[in-house]
């Protein structure tokens, strides 16, 4: 069965500043303390599902060595280098070529690196049904949809015609909301978290990109030949910068036609957020989640996370966050968490 899974692992995680930097970005770390980074969990949870040689990981250059070292499995070539940053259309676009290099006609899982799920079980069931929609139906471009638990402001959402199960046609899809807008798509029934997870095959993604993102296709098959040869990485160093800085997103999902849905529900989070960490977190008796050496005193609902080797006393906080790693420190209130990566770019 011709089925792969690529896996996007070239962000920073600006958000999980100061634990995730440029130098060691989140999808590196083992943030819930589990024994695993999250890009190990991932290819751990694909692997029932796809076979290990039919993995690709698309990331930054700088973290090549660290996707090899964290997934032994690969071979070198299976880990695709971006000179720079272009967002999701052009890392899928770059992947796919690849794969077709290999097999005229495949079936593709595409997730983000760094996403918790807690029931596995379920989990594989879904992809599993997503991947036979997909092979069956070869125009399908899916995205899974997560039955939302609480009215969350930092995902997007996809709104569906009515409250269903299983695979069923995307009507729109929704940006992140407001506190007020997300507690009415909760109540309404027909809002499913956008999760970031896509299949297709490749005949329908390419068509896609063919008709929605034409100059991107006009750049990479400029390189038919090259793909899966030596020369690949040549090629895309001279071509990427020349690619549209868009999502998969807002550059395919949101102009197709024949856009759907699997609508899951198995214990899913992206962990972009200290936010999200909190949620998942262990807390003490007054609600803090916290993690390394540190004396807390009439504080609650917060995050504490203090570095290996060093000590803090935190006094007096309601919902707030303290995080010290790699020499850097963060104070702010839980609630201004999306702020962080824009604080960090005045750094």
């Amino acid at each position: 069965m011709n089925r792969y899974c690529v896996i996007m692992a070239g962000g920073i995680g600006s958000r999980f500043w100061p634990l995730s930097k440029n130098n060691y970005p989140k999808q590196f770390l083992d943030v819930l303390g589990t024994g695993k980074s999250f890009i190990r969990a991932t290819f751990e949870r694909f692997l029932p599902l796809v076979p290990a040689d039919h993995f690709l990981v698309v990331t930054n250059a700088a973290y090549k060595q660290l996707v090899l070292e964290q997934l032994p499995e690969l071979d070198e070539n299976q880990v695709l280098c971006e000179p720079m940053r272009r967002n999701t259309a052009p890392c899928i676009a770059y992947a796919t070529y690849h794969i077709l290099s290999q097999c005229d006609e495949a079936s593709i899982v595409v997730t983000p690196a760094d996403h918790l799920v807690t029931n596995e079980v379920e989990f594989h069931r879904v992809v599993g049904n997503g991947f036979a929609f997909v092979e069956k139906n070869k125009d399908a471009l899916m995205t899974i949809g997560i039955r939302p638990s609480r009215p969350e402001t930092g995902y997007g959402y996809i709104e569906v015609d009515k409250t269903s199960e299983g695979i069923v046609p995307v009507k729109n899809f929704k940006e992140k909301p407001n506190l007020e807008t997300a507690k009415r798509f909760v109540a309404d029934g027909r809002y499913f978290w956008n999760s970031g997870i896509f299949l297709w095959s490749s005949q329908a993604i390419m068509n896609a990109f063919r008709s929605y993102l034409p100059d991107m296709v006009t750049l990479f098959d400029e390189g038919q030949g090259v793909f899966g040869t030596t020369e690949e990485q040549s090629f895309i160093n001279r071509q990427f910068e020349h690619c549209e800085n868009i999502s998969i997103d807002y550059g395919v999902m949101e102009r197709s036609q024949s856009r759907y849905t699997i609508c899951a529900d198995f214990g899913w989070s992206d962990i972009g957020t200290w936010g999200s960490l909190y949620t998942h977190a262990l807390h003490d008796n007054a609600a803090n989640a916290v993690s390394g050496h540190a004396v807390i005193v009439n504080t609650k609902d917060s995050v504490i996370n203090i570095e290996q080797g060093y000590e803090a006393v935190v006094q007096g906080l309601d919902h707030c966050l303290v995080a010290l790693r790699d020499k850097s420190l963060l104070v702010c209130r839980l609630e201004d968490e999306q702020e962080i990566k824009h604080w960090v770019e005045k750094l």
